[in-house]
């Protein structure tokens, strides 16, 4: 057994106490009783924890408590003394303090409907020589979460999901024979490049450059004053048009994206780059590969994200920028999406490479409105003018000579934390898209403008 792993077996993993439960060594149990009253009065805000639980998040619903952290994978590896980033598995730690009267189950599920069984997780290594398979089980088996928890208690360990670089949505529902709760985390990696990760949202804008708006009337004016268009960095040509706009955190629709597995793209960099063009060469799938940079606001996109396919050459894909307008209090973001369904030879990019979009945008912008609400975090959804009708007769082009049409609506969506069930989602009366206009005029309930 390594040196590691038995510091590991004789402390307890999420609590590093200089004075512990069991002590180690003779001599740390005779500095404690030397050092009795040090040790006793403590101030529990000085105690020592791993990185990970550091950056651990929490909160609070009734009488129960919960905290969830994700290990990089460094730090997973000094937990198990095995890679289990290697093998695509990746541990979320979950606590929870149980304040009520009742037992909690945690449902292991909702963080992941293919999470791993830690025997399952030890077989994986069963090929390594170098590993001690029943060594391996037992720690596995010691980290693990178990249920239930008990009233007045508070349970602590891990949960063996698939991997999710950058970011990853946490979702814990617990429940008793009474009730069920449930918190909802979004986790970052500090060592993953995303795009957001280069962003300083909090100065973004002056305050004075901030436009509060209660009004949803204004509002929808403002909405429809944005900018119709990406740009190139100078700002003379037009790319792809602007159809989506995001009420709520960066958190939280981050997380709504996640649970249908939209995920972070990596800024461009040695490692990415290398990445992306052997993914290109091989026709493998990449999930966090870079997206090239469009202008809204004189600067490039402030996050990205995608979903991928089997293979690079396709993808959905969408961009988004922080708008300087708050809505009764909330981030206004406003967004581009597409969908990739190949690619070509470009100079115009550094990895000699770029993505063709598919014409129809506004499919990409309805698959992503459907992604949302699945996700169980759209609580409002309407439509507003933006680039204007482009007929499929006569397409419109992007910057690297895509072409593109649309009905030319934007889709505003106010995302909050879930769940929110689809009958649950509500509908303003603003544009309607053409679809809905045929059947809202077969009905009678919208007028030849377009509107109801």
């Amino acid at each position: 057994m390594s040196g590691l792993a038995m510091r590991r077996r004789l402390m307890k993993f999420d609590n590093f106490r200089l004075c512990g439960e069991r002590p180690v060594f003779l001599t740390l149990t005779l500095a404690c009783l030397m050092f009795a009253h040090g040790c006793a009065s403590a101030d529990p805000e000085s105690e020592t924890y791993p990185p990970y639980q550091e950056r651990a998040q929490r909160q609070t619903s009734g009488d129960l408590t919960v905290t969830a952290a994700v290990p990089t994978a460094e730090e997973a590896e000094q937990i198990y003394d095995v890679d289990l980033f290697d093998k695509q598995i990746q541990p979320v730690w979950v606590e929870v303090r149980n304040d009520s009267d009742q037992f909690y189950w945690l449902l292991t599920t909702g963080i992941d409907p293919n999470s791993f069984a830690t025997t399952e997780v030890a077989e994986a290594f069963r090929e390594d020589i170098t590993i001690d398979i029943e060594e391996l089980r037992a720690r596995l088996d010691d980290l693990a979460f178990k249920n239930p928890v008990m009233p007045g208690t508070t349970a602590s360990g891990f949960v063996l999901t698939n991997l999710d670089e950058g970011f990853k949505a946490v979702d814990i529902d617990l429940i008793s024979r009474a009730e069920a709760k449930s918190f909802g985390f979004t986790t970052q990696d500090p060592t993953f490049k995303s795009v957001s990760s280069t962003v300083d949202f909090e100065n973004l804008y002056s305050p004075e450059e901030i436009v509060h708006v209660e009004d949803e009337a204004e509002f929808r004016r403002l909405l429809e004053e944005l900018p119709c268009c990406t740009t190139n960095e100078d700002g003379d040509e037009y790319g792809d048009p602007l159809n989506i706009i995001i009420i709520g955190t960066k958190d939280d629709f981050s997380a709504a994206g996640l649970r249908r597995h939209w995920h972070p793209t990596e800024i461009i960099h040695a490692d990415s780059l290398w990445r992306t063009v052997t993914s290109f060469l091989e026709g493998s799938r990449y999930r966090y590969s870079p997206i090239s940079p469009l202008y809204v606001f004189g600067r490039s996109q402030d996050m990205a994200a995608q979903k991928a396919r089997a293979t690079i050459h396709e993808r959905n894909h969408a961009r988004f920028w922080l708008t300087p307008i708050r809505f009764q209090g909330q981030e206004v973001w406003v967004g581009q999406i597409s969908r990739d369904i190949g690619v070509k030879y470009t100079l115009k990019s550094p990895t000699i490479s770029t993505h063709v979009i598919d014409p129809d945008v506004d499919e990409a912008r309805r698959y992503l409105v459907e992604d949302i609400a699945y996700s169980q975090s759209l609580a409002k959804i309407g439509f507003v003018k933006g680039v204007g009708a482009v007929p499929k007769a006569d397409p419109r082009y992007n910057l690297v000579g895509d072409p593109y049409y649309t009905d030319g609506l934007r889709a505003v969506m106010f995302v909050e934390p879930r769940p929110r069930t689809l009958s649950n989602i509500s509908r303003l009366d603003w544009e309607i898209p053409p679809a809905d206009r045929r059947v809202a005029q077969e009905q009678g309930n919208v007028t030849q403008g377009g509107t109801q």
